[in-house]
């Protein structure tokens, strides 16, 4: 009862609580199949009740992966229904419950649609126009661990307003193992173009790409092989006359933080208490390439330790050379730069500016939701439950199946 109370306080309507709900077995540790089938069994019940739930919130026993893998798998590919998993221990604990309750209505307010912050129209420059649309793209591999028939899964996220408070996703499995670039984009692209069209009634003239995973040997591949792809799902909606105007003007922003640049203040003043740079930090000199665009960010105060950078390379540029800069900006540089550092504050699972651009920190989310799925394929050695929870699933990876159904398809349950 604290925790709907919490909710109706912050805003969200948690007040159809389903009374009857199906008596649940107690789980046990190690036991991964047993706990499996209880799962279905559970969500069988609650799919096939009079009135069906929207959302689930999960009270894990324990910490446990098969089981939270289990509880994602069933729920989002199968019964179609909204989850929010939380550790018992920490749900029901009494110090800082209100700041536990906090983080978990984030998610619940997600995933049903809502806006958890925003910023001044103004400090997200063109977007704030409400003809851009930003996307997040991140490919997730196989690793050492995994079996030999484990696919590598790409996923995209796109804003779909000026608001910049929801990212429906699509996933795709590659069609080759280990492959960077993705082999489905344009159907994957056209469809974040539709869901635009259909909440805007119109197209975006402007297409701000942060992709994430790329190393430098790739740049090239990834113009070659993707951008291709992007304008010809393009082609398939925007009129002619809109074509010919070159619309829409595409701009690609590769980002990662896998790299072992660090940045120190030289003055005791410039310091935070941590002794990092300050939050907003940008350094595009000095240690940047001086034959392109590149630059790094600094948007978050680091709690522990020493802050690591985003790292931004801009491989394609349409839309911010050809803009005029309003000042204090004083060019496209920082025009991108300053839209970038804003968009950290806009990541809606925290309070605080995040260390990576949220389209691809979501678009890393999404695939991190997928080795979820195929867990029996990425995590073997792990949970013997997964190979039960997707049945009839092949051994070769072009056989995956992984679909999410109609009624949460687009929308943030990945988060």
């Amino acid at each position: 009862m604290g925790f709907k109370t919490f909710l109706t306080n912050s805003g969200i309507n948690a007040n159809s609580f389903i009374e009857k709900t199906p008596p649940v077995i107690l789980l046990k540790d190690g036991e991964d199949r047993a706990n499996d089938a209880e799962i279905k069994r559970i969500f069988r019940l609650l799919y096939d009740a009079k009135t069906r739930p929207k959302f689930v919130l999960v009270i894990l026993p324990f910490n446990d992966v098969p089981i939270y893998n289990s509880v994602k798998t069933v729920a989002d590919t199968k019964a179609g229904i909204h989850t929010v998993c939380v550790v018992g221990s920490k749900f029901m604990k009494r110090e800082r419950q209100e700041q536990y309750f906090g983080n978990v209505s984030l998610k619940f307010n997600l995933k049903a649609g809502g806006i958890n912050q925003t910023v001044e129209p103004s400090k997200l420059g063109i977007i704030s126009e409400g003809k851009t649309m930003v996307v997040g793209i991140d490919v997730t591999h196989p690793s050492p661990g995994s079996k030999e028939t484990a696919p590598s899964v790409a996923g995209i996220v796109a804003s779909i307003d000026r608001f910049l408070g929801q990212w429906p996703a699509e996933f795709a499995i590659q069609d080759e193992r280990k492959k960077e670039m993705v082999s489905s984009l344009e159907y994957m692209f056209l469809s974040r173009l539709k869901l635009w069209q259909k909440h805007n009634q119109d197209l975006p003239e402007n297409v701000l790409i942060y992709r994430d995973g790329v190393s430098e040997g790739q740049y090239q591949l990834l113009l070659d092989n993707e951008l291709p792809l992007i304008r010809n799902a393009c082609k398939q909606l925007y009129p002619a006359t809109a074509t010919k105007q070159g619309l829409p003007k595409i701009s690609i922003i590769v980002c990662g933080k896998r790299h072992h640049t660090r940045f120190y203040p030289t003055q005791e003043v410039d310091a935070d208490r941590s002794s990092n740079c300050s939050p907003g930090t940008v350094i595009d000199r000095g240690v940047t390439q001086v034959r392109s665009w590149d630059f790094f960010l600094q948007p978050h105060a680091c709690l522990q330790g020493t802050a690591r950078p985003g790292h931004y390379y801009v491989i394609l540029d349409e839309i911010f050379r050809k803009r005029p800069v309003k000042a204090p900006l004083q060019n496209p540089s920082d025009a991108l730069e300053d839209l970038t550092h804003n968009m950290c504050h806009l990541f809606g699972r925290a309070t605080k500016a995040v260390s990576l651009c949220p389209p691809a920190f979501y678009a890393d989310l999404l695939c991190t939701r997928t080795r979820c799925y195929l867990s029996d394929q990425f995590d073997p050695a792990d949970t013997s439950a997964s190979a039960s929870v997707i049945s009839g699933i092949s051994s070769q990876p072009s056989s995956f199946d992984l679909g999410i159904p109609e009624n949460i398809k687009d929308s943030m349950y990945y988060i």
